[in-house]
């Protein structure tokens, strides 16, 4: 199945369920198996820094947010934790964290130099830098960044990015095409005051930016945020649908298939969500490296719960499909 407009989006993102999943899930389910042979993608990830000086309507980490208890790891200890991923079998590592104003960019550098040496495949999330710095980080060993646009439509990103701008998010992504790193980005579903048509908008410029992983989940809110007292939770099958279009549009992308179900308690582990999302055409899973005593202060959203390989291995057995831990 061929999609590649805007109004056969829209078309999709206004089927009832019984069409979309006689008509969509299926060709979604067989471009997936076609791409990516039956195997789920799996990342260590490791949130090193939730301390930021952005302050996002929609992010649990928001600086001035003081319901969250507030970390830095040290260099060595984030070596050792890629170290660690390594010798267990992991092929990848995901490092993310805010936009820390205490950190040093030259200890980034250091990072990603080492944990290259490692052998593994390195992706990051760690805010705006100059074009410049983009470079420095290629050159450095990592080989995937990921810069969200979070929504297409230029006043909406600013009301809601006051610490940024559209135009500013948008020459950051540019700059890390340009580095050579994979650019990973992607929306929020269904925050507070979406409509399709800023929907369909978001699902276009991902496919116009030919992303290498979609990290795409629903709109979930986040305790201390001014964007949870304007709304709940994004829809599950909008979600769906957009994981599916951006399967059938950018055959050879990654989606990440750790989403949430109908209990926010369960977060991104949600059995029955995970599935929904891989037979809906997503393929990446998640296992954090930080220890329990401190992956629930990584909130970004609340109830995050990216669990251990149990879960992997649990959802691998109920898809039918294998783990991938390789690079």
């Amino acid at each position: 199945m061929e999609i590649t407009t805007r109004s056969e989006v829209l078309e999709v993102l206004r089927m009832d369920r019984s069409r979309f999943e006689s008509e969509i899930l299926p060709a979604a389910g067989a471009a997936l198996d076609a791409q990516k042979g039956g195997q789920l993608r799996v990342t260590s990830m490791l949130g090193y820094s939730n301390i930021c000086k952005n302050k996002c309507l929609y992010c649990g980490m928001r600086a001035g947010n003081t319901g969250v208890k507030r970390y830095r790891i040290a260099p060595a200890e984030i070596v050792a934790a890629a170290k660690m991923a390594a010798e267990s079998g992991f092929g990848r590592i995901f490092l993310i964290s805010g936009e820390d104003p205490g950190a040093h960019f030259e200890d980034l550098l250091h990072i990603v130099e080492q944990i290259h040496a490692l052998g593994l495949y390195q992706s990051l999330a760690c805010g705006e830098y100059s074009a410049q710095q983009y470079a420095q980080l290629r050159a450095a060993g990592a080989d995937e960044y990921v810069m969200k646009f979070e929504m297409s439509d230029p006043e909406t990103f600013d009301r809601l990015n006051p610490s940024t701008n559209f135009a500013q998010r948008m020459a950051a992504i540019e700059a890390v095409q340009a580095s050579g790193m994979k650019l990973a980005s992607g929306n929020i579903v269904g925050f507070p005051g979406q409509d399709i048509e800023q929907l369909a908008d978001d699902i276009m410029l991902m496919k116009e930016l030919q992303i290498s992983w979609a990290p795409v989940i629903p709109y979930m809110p986040a305790m201390g945020t001014p964007l949870a007292a304007e709304g709940g939770r994004g829809d599950l099958l909008t979600n769906l649908k957009e994981i599916a279009l951006l399967r059938l549009m950018i055959p050879g992308v990654n989606i990440t298939a750790q989403q949430p179900g109908e209990d926010l308690k369960n977060g991104l582990a949600d059995e029955q969500g995970n599935l929904d999302a891989i037979a809906a055409g997503a393929n990446v899973l998640f296992c954090d490296l930080l220890p329990e005593t401190m992956a629930g202060d990584f909130r970004v959203i609340d109830h995050r719960n990216v669990t251990g390989t149990a879960h992997l291995y649990q959802i691998a057995e109920k898809s039918g499909l294998e783990l991938d831990f390789g690079v």
